[in-house]
């Protein structure tokens, strides 16, 4: 029996709490938040046996196997450490840390005290998400991916919801060192990172304030980033992130050179792409009929996961399958769900875009 524990017990921590509940081979032990009424709350409703203020008395007190840490990043780096010098694994959300040396210092202390980790990019093992990486696996892109395109879109809602989020100036969130979109944007960017053949990596990116929060005097925080990733052998990525695109999108599109793979995450449909071509009126009509065919595939094999009683909203799902991935992992040495390689790669990624949005260079160019 793995037992586990938490750390942080706001909102997120009942989404982990509500999927290792379902996995048999584990058991939640104990609950810790600096606020005493937060971890006995969810001791309270998940049946977890204790509940803590402080780190050190909980991994001292029920020695973990397993530590899910669903605190504010800043404190990723001080608990992750805490955890795997106690001898347990960890479950850190996203983002992994602050930056790419707070990673690696992980990483390294997690590999000389011989326990795991992983971070918490449930989006990559939604149904559709597995789906594509088996059509991968299985060369459907007839060798290694030439481009890909990864949309993830947040909606900030009405102004006064924006307002009461993002008007804080002490929330955590604006403290990051990419604030508003350092806390999401690792969920689309992992995607890319998976998928990249090289470490040499040439970043380019352009970030801005949307017309909305501009109205609504928020200028100072960028929600809108358009992001381009080249590695040393000439595969190329973009990544979006809107808060303004409608309806919110989280997609994922993958072209090789012989086949191209769509995700549509939001409905958890996949398309194939194949290098069929089809002379004169035809191409009017059977590729019409092809992805009309592949649309009803995707609803019934959506119907038989809810008839089984195996369907959940995609981040649900993503998440109950990355918790027992790296269950797995921790209980029988299986591989990691998610390598380092790919945690430090996205991390990269992220330093290179927020060093050039720091420094705001571009080129205005004007009739």
């Amino acid at each position: 029996m793995t037992k586990v524990a938490i750390v942080g017990c706001g909102k997120m921590a009942d989404q982990h709490a509500i999927q290792i509940q379902k996995i048999a081979s584990a058991k939640l032990v104990g609950a810790c938040d600096t606020e005493p009424l937060m971890a006995k709350q969810i001791a309270e409703r998940f049946g977890i046996p204790a509940s803590f203020t402080d780190v050190d008395d909980m991994l001292a007190s029920i020695h973990p196997d397993v530590v899910h840490v669903t605190t504010p990043p800043q404190s990723h780096l001080e608990i992750g450490k805490k955890c795997v010098q106690a001898g347990a694994s960890a479950y850190i959300e996203k983002p992994f840390a602050l930056n790419t040396a707070e990673a690696e210092e992980l990483i390294d202390l997690a590999n000389r005290n011989g326990v795991k980790l992983t971070v918490g990019h449930n989006g990559q093992f939604t149904h559709a998400m597995n789906q594509m990486r088996h059509l991968v696996a299985e060369g459907f892109l007839g060798g290694h991916p030439v481009h890909m395109e990864s949309l993830y879109s947040y909606d900030l809602g009405d102004p006064a919801y924006a307002k009461s989020l993002l008007g804080d100036r002490h929330h955590w969130v604006r403290k990051l060192p990419g604030s508003l979109l350092q806390n999401i944007m690792s969920h689309g960017v992992s995607k890319i990172a998976e998928f990249m053949a090289d470490e040499n990596l040439v970043v380019s990116v352009q970030g801005f304030s949307s017309p909305f929060l501009q109205e609504i005097g928020q200028s100072d925080l960028v929600d809108e980033l358009r992001l381009i990733v080249r590695d040393a052998s000439a595969t190329t990525a973009y990544f979006t992130f809107s808060s303004q695109i409608c309806p919110a999108q989280h997609q994922f599109r993958v072209y090789g050179p012989k086949g191209s793979l769509v995700v549509d995450d939001d409905h958890q449909v996949v398309l194939q792409l194949d290098n069929k071509q089809y002379k004169s009126y035809m191409r009017l009509f059977v590729p019409p009929a092809i992805f009309a065919r592949q649309y009803v595939a995707n609803l019934a094999r959506n119907m038989w996961r809810f008839a089984t009683n195996d369907f959940h909203l995609p981040n649900d799902a993503g998440l109950l399958t990355l918790i027992t991935l790296f269950y797995e992992s921790v209980d029988h040495d299986a591989p990691l769900p998610i390598s380092y390689r790919e945690i430090l790669l996205t991390s990269r990624i992220m330093d290179a875009a927020f060093a050039q949005l720091s420094k705001n260079c571009e080129f205005t160019l004007t009739a």
